[in-house]
């Protein structure tokens, strides 16, 4: 008995509710087809014995450097250029309603 049939994707597009033309659904239980026999050579592979990895490599990628402060701004050079400010902060139009 075939799991995904054509009939069983075209349900799952009404409840969806989107149209799913014969041709479409025919096309999806093929790559599902593939995508099966991908999943069973995956399964296939004896993986008795192998430690599981929580990062695929050995050595790490990414150096991180250490956070050096260079040139800050002051508050007066922040806000200079500000056309709508109150106090000692940027005002915003309102993005949310």
């Amino acid at each position: 008995m075939e799991l995904y049939t054509k009939e069983y994707f075209q349900k799952l597009a009404k409840q969806l509710m989107f149209t799913l033309t014969e041709e479409e659904a025919e096309g999806i239980v093929e790559e599902f087809k593939v995508l099966q026999q991908q999943l069973e050579l995956l399964e296939a592979i004896d993986t008795e014995g192998v430690e599981e990895m929580i990062y695929p490599f050995e050595a790490p990628t990414s150096f991180m450097r250490e956070d050096e402060v260079e040139h800050v701004l002051t508050q007066e050079e922040a806000l200079a250029n500000v056309s709508n400010k109150y106090d000692q902060f940027v005002v915003l139009p309102r993005v949310v309603k």
